[in-house]
C-alpha cells in the first residue's frame, strides 16, 4: 500500500482524507501493525484509484518479487533474529520504509551468495559464526549447565569426566542403548561418528574413534538430553541441516561437552601456568600433557581455550582454524574459522590457494611424511610467528595435526592464534623465545608479492590486478583526471 501511495505521489495526509480513515491509522497500517477490514480496505481502494483486488492480492509487481519470496521462504521463521536484537517489527517497518530498496537489497544478496556458491547450510554456519564472535564465544548459561551437571553427578573435581560415566548417565537417567558399528556391519556409516535414532534411543557408535573422540561424542549426545535440546542433528558428523535451530542446538551441545569434559577451573589453572612458560618448549609439554589430564581431542581443548582467554585472562584478539586434507594431496579444506579479533585474518577464501607458510598447513606437510614412514604416534604440535605481509599483524600460532578418525587417508589440523599486541604481549611471556620459528605469511598465494616464495602454487593475479588499477589511477591523477577515481 505505501508503495502504491509513493507511486501516486499521495501523503498520508491526503489518502487518509480521501479514505475517511486517520492519519495514524493509515501509518499503522504501512508498518503492519494493523490489517483494515474489508470496508476499509475498498476505501483505501477507491482512494488510490485502485481495485480492492489489487490491494489484497499475492501477486506483486517485479520489484516486491524478492521480499515476497523471502516473506514465503522459511528463513525468517528459522533465524533466531532476537539474537542479535532484531524483532519481527524491525523487518516490517523497514519493509514498509523501503520496500523497492530492500527488494534490491535482498537480490543483491541472494545473486552474491548464487556467484559464491553458497548454499542455506553455509549461511547458516555463518550466522552461527558471527553469533559466536558478538560473545567472544562464551556463554555462561551453558558453563554453568555444565557446572550443574557435574555437580549432580558427584564427581570430584580433581576426577576427569570418563567415558564409562558417560555411557552410564545416558542409559539409566535417559534410556539409551549405546551400540558399537564398524565397517562390517554399516558399512555406508562408516565415515559418521555417531548416529542416533530417537523412537528406540539408540546411539550408534563408531567402534574406530579413537577414546577423546568416543568421550566427546558421548558428552554431546548427554547435552541434548539434558539440556532439552529437541531439534537437533541425529548424525556426526553434519549429513544434512534441515534448520538453523539444528545448528545452533548442536553448537549448544557440543560447548556443554567441552564444557563437561574440561572444567573452567582447572582449565583456568592451566592456561595461568601456561601462558607464565619462557620458552615453547615448556608451553608445548604443558598443551601434550593437557590433552591427557582433560582426556580432550586437540579441536576441544584449543576451542575452550578460544572461550576462556578472552574471558578470564583478556586476550581477546584470537583466531580458530581448522583445516582437511586429503592425505598426500595438494588440496586443503577450511571447514571451521572463529575470528574474535574481527580483522580476519588468516581467514578462508574462495577460489584461492592458502598460504603454505601456514603452520596449520605446513604441520599436514609433516604429518603426511610421518604417515608415510610410519613414524606417526600422537598428534603433531608445533607453532610459529606469522607476519602478515603488507600488514602489520603478527600472529603467534599453534598448532595440533593428525589423522581424522574414522575417515581413512583424511588429515587435520587445528589452530589456534593470538595477535601480538599489547594484552597478548604482557600476558604470554613464551612469545620472546627466540627458539619459535619466525616467518612471512600471506593470505593466498594469489594475493602475496612474495614472487621468490618456494611455497608458492599459484601466480600473484589478485595482486597484479591491484596493481594495474593503481597504475591506471597514478596515471589518471598525473593527467588532471580525478573524477574517475
Amino acid at each position: 500500500m505505501r508503495q502504491l501511495r509513493l507511486d501516486k505521489s499521495i501523503t498520508q495526509y491526503e489518502l487518509a482524507d480521501r479514505a475517511g480513515l486517520s492519519q495514524s491509522y493509515i501509518n499503522e497500517i504501512e508498518k503492519g501493525k494493523k490489517y483494515p477490514k474489508t470496508e476499509k480496505i475498498v476505501a483505501l481502494a477507491r482512494a488510490m484509484d485502485t481495485s480492492y483486488d489489487a490491494l489484497v492480492s499475492l501477486q506483486l509487481n517485479k520489484k516486491m518479487e524478492p521480499i515476497y519470496r523471502l516473506l514465503q521462504s522459511d528463513l525468517l521463521a528459522e533465524l533466531p533474529l532476537s539474537m542479535f536484537g532484531i524483532e519481527p517489527s524491525d523487518l516490517l517497518e523497514l519493509l514498509s520504509e523501503a520496500p523497492v530498496k530492500l527488494s534490491a537489497f535482498i537480490s543483491t544478496v541472494v545473486e552474491i551468495a548464487r556467484n559464491y556458491n553458497l548454499s542455506v547450510e553455509q549461511f547458516y554456519f555463518a550466522v552461527m559464526r558471527t553469533y559466536q564472535e558478538l560473545h567472544d564465544n562464551y556463554f555462561d548459561d551453558i558453563e554453568l549447565a555444565a557446572d550443574q551437571f557435574l555437580h549432580e553427578s558427584g564427581l570430584p573435581d580433581d576426577r576427569a569426566v570418563s567415558e564409562s560415566l558417560l555411557i552410564n548417565y545416558l542409559t539409566q537417567q535417559y534410556g539409551y542403548q549405546i551400540i558399537l558399528f564398524n565397517e562390517q556391519t554399516y558399512p555406508a556409516l562408516i565415515r559418521l561418528r555417531s548416529v542416533f535414532i530417537p523412537h528406540e534411543k539408540r546411539l550408534l557408535l563408531n567402534q574406530n574413534l579413537t577414546p577423546d573422540q568416543r568421550v566427546f561424542t558421548l558428552g554431546r549426545e548427554l547435552a541434548f538430553q539434558y539440556m532439552n535440546l529437541k531439534d537437533r542433528p541425529l548424525t556426526s558428523t553434519w549429513v544434512e541441516v534441515n534448520s538453523f535451530d539444528q545448528v545452533l542446538n548442536n553448537f549448544r551441545a557440543s560447548y556443554f561437552a567441552g564444557a563437561a569434559l574440561i572444567r573452567r577451573g582447572a582449565l583456568r589453572q592451566r592456561l595461568d601456568t601456561f601462558l607464565s612458560r619462557t620458552t615453547w618448549a615448556e608451553a608445548a609439554t604443558d598443551l601434550l600433557s593437557m590433552l591427557d589430564e582433560f582426556q580432550a581431542t586437540p579441536e576441544t581443548l584449543l576451542l575452550r581455550m578460544s572461550n576462556l582467554l578472552p574471558h578470564d585472562f583478556g586476550i581477546e584478539d584470537v583466531v580458530f582454524l581448522r583445516f582437511e586434507h586429503e592425505y598426500e594431496s595438494p588440496v586443503f579444506h577450511l571447514t571451521r574459522e572463529i575470528h574474535l579479533s574481527q580483522l580476519h585474518n588468516p581467514h578462508g577464501t574462495t577460489d584461492e590457494h592458502y598460504c603454505r607458510r601456514w603452520a596449520s598447513l605446513t604441520s599436514l606437510f609433516e604429518l603426511d611424511i610421518m604417515l608415510r614412514q610410519n613414524r606417526y604416534q600422537e598428534p603433531l604440535l608445533r607453532a610459529q610467528l606469522s607476519d602478515y605481509i603488507d600488514s602489520k599483524n603478527t600472529y603467534f600460532i599453534f598448532t595440533f595435526a593428525r589423522p581424522l578418525t574414522p575417515i581413512r587417508h583424511l588429515t587435520h589440523s587445528v589452530s589456534l592464534g593470538v595477535l601480538l599486541n599489547d594484552a597478548s604481549r604482557s600476558r604470554i611471556r613464551f612469545l620472546n623465545d627466540p627458539a619459535v620459528l619466525r616467518r612471512e605469511v600471506n593470505e593466498s598465494c594469489e594475493r602475496c608479492r612474495a614472487i621468490d616464495c618456494r611455497e608458492r602454487v599459484a601466480p600473484p593475479s589478485h595482486l597484479e590486478r591491484q596493481q594495474r588499477v593503481t597504475a591506471i589511477k597514478q596515471t589518471l591523477s598525473e593527467l588532471g583526471v580525478t573524477q574517475a577515481l
